[in-house]
């Protein structure tokens, strides 16, 4: 596959382009304290990636799901809409976009976030008028783990052969089901041991790195490039 011209970009939004990880974490902190339940930040960090449909199970247990899930990821949702506005994107986001674009390929913003959080996402980004699609959690069934996500973008274009660009291991593991590729950026704070253990082939620090090492990558071998 690392030889192989790809036709789709598939961007994961939150923690890759816009820097919202550790807000998330502390609103699931937060959501999880009202019920006085108290996990530690370092372990909610490393489920942020992951939907919100599996990430209580996975931290707290089926029980804590059962009896609390849906409260639980209201009160995320709570916290979170207050931290959206102290949101930024990640510098050289919207160039590495412009620069993915440039090359021919098709591009897919692909979030499984609220519809309106995506959206005010896309507009720091200045995605709407770059993107050719872009996704939310109404295109999906089932969140990251799953690679419901991954298909949805790719069917959105009519993609073929796909590279995702993500930051966290949720991405990896969530691409890696249906053979596609992951390029990974460190902006989400997973090491790169945990990235390439997931699956990623590429790790990058950040998105103007591997905007400058673009050929390395299944990006920079395109029709276009």
């Amino acid at each position: 596959m690392a030889g192989e011209q790809v036709d789709t970009a598939v961007f994961d939004v939150d923690g890759t382009l816009v820097d919202t990880n550790y807000q998330h974490a502390l609103s699931w902190y937060r959501a999880f304290r009202r019920f006085d339940i108290v996990l530690p930040v370092w372990r909610l960090h490393r489920a942020i990636g992951m939907g919100g449909d599996n990430l209580v199970a996975h931290v707290a247990g089926q029980d804590v799901e059962e009896r609390l899930g849906e409260e639980l990821r209201s009160g995320w949702e709570e916290e979170f809409n207050r931290l959206v506005p102290e949101v930024s994107a990640f510098a050289g986001a919207h160039e590495l976009l412009a620069e993915v674009k440039s090359r021919g390929l098709k591009l897919v913003l692909a979030s499984s976030g609220k519809s309106e959080h995506t959206r005010h996402f896309l507009d720091l980004l200045d995605g709407t008028d770059i993107a050719d699609a872009w996704t939310t959690s109404d295109d999906v069934e089932a969140s990251k783990p799953a690679p419901d996500l991954v298909s949805v973008a790719l069917e959105k274009v009519g993609g073929t052969r796909g590279v995702m660009i993500g930051d966290s291991v949720w991405d990896a593991i969530s691409a890696r089901e249906v053979g596609v590729p992951t390029i990974a950026v460190r902006t989400g704070g997973f090491s790169t041991d945990e990235l390439r253990d997931a699956g990623a082939e590429w790790v990058f620090d950040s998105l103007e790195e591997l905007r400058d090492d673009i050929e390395k990558t299944p990006l920079g071998r395109t029709s276009g490039g």
